[in-house]
């Protein structure tokens, strides 16, 4: 079955999900399907798209300057209960549904985005999911609250792909309900991207392959005020290794996915050895408590990269969170109320590169950069990870890059998030203060991988602060209408300054 989910054209899939939309348009009227459409009209200052108006969007980014979006949506989500058993409430053990969200511009240019476009099916507790649909991953108290997570953040579009998961929590029918998991497995595609070829020099557009797979357990009954979350996410970006060594390197398609699975080493004469592709993830710990009137939520993501956490050289960076939920907020009658509150430190400067870290064979882990894959943590020209690490496009000219695409994955962050409402009007906020310190590579200290270490003999990345704001409000009218407004800025020394102010308009059905 591997070997057939390789050799698959992604083109197939997008037949397969338009024939499914059909397919329902037409035979299913009496399923609850919903339709939305929005308006946007957006202005922005100095040709930039403020931070927190473009980031972890999903890819749907407006233009610069003055545009105007319309974006289209449809979704059927899975039946959460089943109608013959009122008693119990079952779910249904067979179900199915689709979603899809595309967004034109209008302004300086034009385009079209496909934000979400699939298929999926619940068997049970499982669920099949084929297309491009939001994907995020990694143990947070809000993704949209939170700056990202550190493994895919929501920032770039989905990568389309096959999908079997566990969404939810499940608990496992043995101690009571004690342990509950979820978790996933895909196989996707991630279209052509830049690889650097060792062996003459050259860096080709290759076709390349997405492998995800999570597993997260809950310690704690449903009924029980504490509860304890642990669990593991990979992700590898792979495929045509034979571009990236040569004739030297011997393994099938069917043989790589082995080692991209199980993360293992491979090397041999004529190829170094090394984990095979761009490998990335993160180990999380959180825990919960209930209380009368709150619940308090506590994370941490564990970043690793090249292999630094194993020995736990950089155990120091990592994404730790809290967040507070008012449980009384949908029965609460004040003027102003909140709902949700998140704090962050988002924290990525040590990396195991100083000369006084613990040595590894790897080196530094120069987050999300990557020798082979010349685009790094990229897709669609998007970072997949948290966006506070910067691209080089993004940031301000004259800074020293030394070339990588990610030019500043040192930073420290302090991320503050609001969700509450006043009166009629939902408000969402988000403000991020940070302090960001480029790569080791353009350090005082340099590059460092395993014994050697490549001293920065240019310009060194000078220290720079950041400040990102965003503030969104909505309050809905009569007949499934909604209007509302959103307006960001940007204000400091790694970003252009930029403000920009959106007027929206939706409808549904």
């Amino acid at each position: 079955m591997i070997k057939i989910l390789l050799e698959i054209n992604p083109k197939a899939i997008f037949t397969f999900l338009l024939t499914t939309l059909t397919f329902n348009t037409i035979f299913a009227q009496k399923k609850p399907i919903k339709f939305e459409i929005e308006s946007q009209s957006m202005g922005t200052t100095n040709d930039e798209v403020p931070f927190w108006m473009r980031s972890n969007q999903f890819g749907s980014v407006p233009l610069t300057g003055i545009s105007q979006s319309f974006i289209g949506r449809a979704y059927k989500e899975f039946s959460p209960l089943s109608t013959t058993d009122s008693i119990h409430k079952k779910r249904k053990l067979l179900d199915w549904g689709f979603g899809f969200e595309g967004r034109a511009n209008i302004g300086k240019g034009s385009n079209l985005q496909l934000i979400e476009g699939y298929a999926k099916a619940r068997i049970g507790v499982l669920n099949i999911t084929a297309g491009r649909s939001r994907n995020v991953m990694g143990l947070n108290g809000d993704t949209t609250l939170s700056s990202g997570n550190f493994a895919i953040s929501g920032n770039a579009p989905g990568v389309p792909r096959i999908e079997l998961s566990i969404p939810e929590y499940y608990s496992i029918p043995v101690f009571d309900g004690l342990f509950s998991v979820k978790g996933n497995f895909l196989h996707g595609w991630f279209g052509r991207k830049s690889i650097y070829n060792a062996v003459n020099s050259t860096a080709h557009y290759q076709d390349t392959y997405f492998h995800q797979k999570s597993l997260y357990v809950r310690v704690g009954k449903a009924d029980w005020r504490f509860k304890f979350y642990s669990g593991f996410n990979h992700q590898v970006v792979w495929g045509n290794e034979r571009e990236i060594y040569g004739s030297a390197f011997k393994l099938s398609n069917l043989e790589t996915f082995k080692y991209v699975l199980t993360g293992q080493a491979y090397g041999g004469k004529g190829t170094p050895r090394s984990k095979i592709g761009n490998q990335i993830g993160s180990l999380d710990l959180g825990v919960e408590y209930n209380f009368d009137a709150v619940k308090l939520s506590l994370y941490r993501q564990n970043f690793y990269d090249v292999g630094a956490l194993s020995k736990l050289a950089n155990i120091k960076d990592g994404l730790t969170g809290i967040t507070i939920e008012n449980k009384n907020f949908n029965t609460q009658k004040n003027l102003i109320k909140w709902k949700k509150v998140l704090t962050e430190l988002f924290y990525t400067k040590d990396q195991a590169g100083y000369p006084w870290s613990k040595p590894t064979k790897s080196g530094d882990e120069d987050y999300y950069n990557n020798y082979y894959y010349r685009n790094g943590w990229s897709y669609m020209n998007m970072g997949l990870g948290n966006p506070l690490i910067t691209r080089r496009e993004d940031a301000k000219d004259g800074q020293e890059s030394r070339n990588e695409y990610f030019i500043n994955n040192r930073v420290v962050a302090i991320h503050l998030g609001l969700e509450g409402a006043i009166k009629d009007w939902s408000v969402l906020t988000k403000v991020t203060y940070s302090h960001n310190y480029g790569t080791f590579g353009t350090s005082q200290y340099g590059r460092v991988t395993g014994p050697i270490v490549v001293p920065n003999n240019g310009n060194v990345f000078e220290k720079v602060k950041q400040l990102s704001f965003y503030l969104e409000s909505m309050k809905p009218l009569k007949d499934g209408i909604n209007v509302g407004f959103a307006t960001s800025f940007d204000k400091g020394e790694l970003l252009n300054d930029s403000f920009g102010l959106i007027l929206k308009i939706n409808k549904s059905f």
